[in-house]
């Protein structure tokens, strides 16, 4: 018989652990009587979805803080003075759009820069190179010209051309010396 267990990837678990902080927020603002900022604790469900791949995972995440915040307001005991409790259920939804925002803004530019980070091949530490033709010798001992070696470890690319210096040594290699 084959075993049919089901594997929970990392993602879920965090889509998980949202669901259940949300209904546990949501159960005990409905509690507590009115006046009390009861949406405020939604903004640590916003933050723990940060730990999903899904970049806009904060925004559903912050639309259920929301509605649970408004249903929480229709259902808790009353209390309060009812200007305070809008002000104060007005503060908290702000709040959580507010770390949803940056949320995603903080997890586009992370993404941003991993990906560039990637891009990146980086030179550094000592290069052995030979003091007469510039060949760089590799971690495997072979050597190999400066241009392929540093082409093959970084974005570089290369043109050629002859700096005025060596241009009368170039004539003269070449047999075009005038003189």
């Amino acid at each position: 018989m084959k075993n049919h267990s089901v594997t929970t990837s990392p993602d879920n678990k965090v889509i998980a652990l949202c669901l259940i902080l949300s209904m546990s927020f949501f159960i005990v603002d409905s509690m507590i009587p009115l006046g009390v900022a009861g949406g405020v604790p939604y903004i640590l469900v916003v933050l723990v979805s940060l730990w999903s791949p899904r970049k806009r995972l904060p925004y559903y995440v912050a639309i259920g803080g929301t509605l649970l915040t408004i249903i929480a307001f229709y259902s808790s005991p009353p209390g309060g003075e009812l200007w305070k409790v809008i002000f104060n259920r007005s503060l908290a939804l702000f709040a959580i759009w507010t770390a949803a925002i940056l949320s995603v803004q903080r997890k586009t530019i992370w993404d941003e820069k991993e990906a560039a980070l990637n891009e990146i091949k980086a030179l550094q530490g000592i290069i052995p190179i030979c003091s007469y033709c510039h060949s760089i010798r590799d971690d495997g001992g072979a050597w190999s010209r400066l241009e392929a070696y540093i082409s093959e470890h970084s974005e570089a690319q290369f043109s050629h051309g002859i700096c005025p210096g060596c241009v009368p040594k170039a004539h003269s290699d070449a047999g075009l010396d005038h003189s």
